[in-house]
């Protein structure tokens, strides 16, 4: 975890110190529902709402994941890339703040699989495997 570029010892221990053992864990959504940064939706009869993340879990972790996203976005080329995706997207644009919503979920399946499988962060294989940056990259380089 420490290889990945944004990430230091204290965002690996902070987020152990509140998530604990991952073996504990069967997938990496019950860590985003700890840290409270899963999707609710406010809708009563014919009213729709808007969607919010529920803030129902660690603040501590919610605080920690946010922080270092921004640095993330800052220092990581492939979060920088997924980030300009998420806001610029010609369809369904995100706003900011939702788009580093989603790059915490992603740290968080990073950081699930990273600690689960054992194996080294490349950013070109995640990158790769999301589906609408792999044909923005083969168009790159074919170029």
């Amino acid at each position: 975890m420490l290889t990945i570029k944004g990430v230091g010892r204290d965002t690996v221990a902070g987020f152990f110190a509140e998530v604990g053992d991952l073996q504990e864990y069967s997938h990496p959504r019950q860590i985003i529902k700890l840290a409270g940064l899963s999707l609710k939706e406010n809708t009563s009869g014919k009213h729709k709402g808007q969607t919010r993340i529920t803030k129902r879990g660690r603040k501590k972790l919610r605080a920690l994941l946010f922080r270092v996203c921004m640095i993330m976005v800052a220092k990581n080329s492939a979060f920088k890339a997924l980030h300009a995706y998420y806001t610029q997207r010609p369809d369904n644009p995100l706003k900011k703040m939702q788009s580093l919503i989603a790059l915490c979920n992603k740290l968080i399946s990073i950081f699930y699989a990273i600690g689960k499988k054992q194996f080294e962060f490349s950013e070109e294989k995640m990158l790769k495997d999301i589906p609408h940056m792999r044909a923005k990259i083969e168009v790159e380089t074919a170029a």
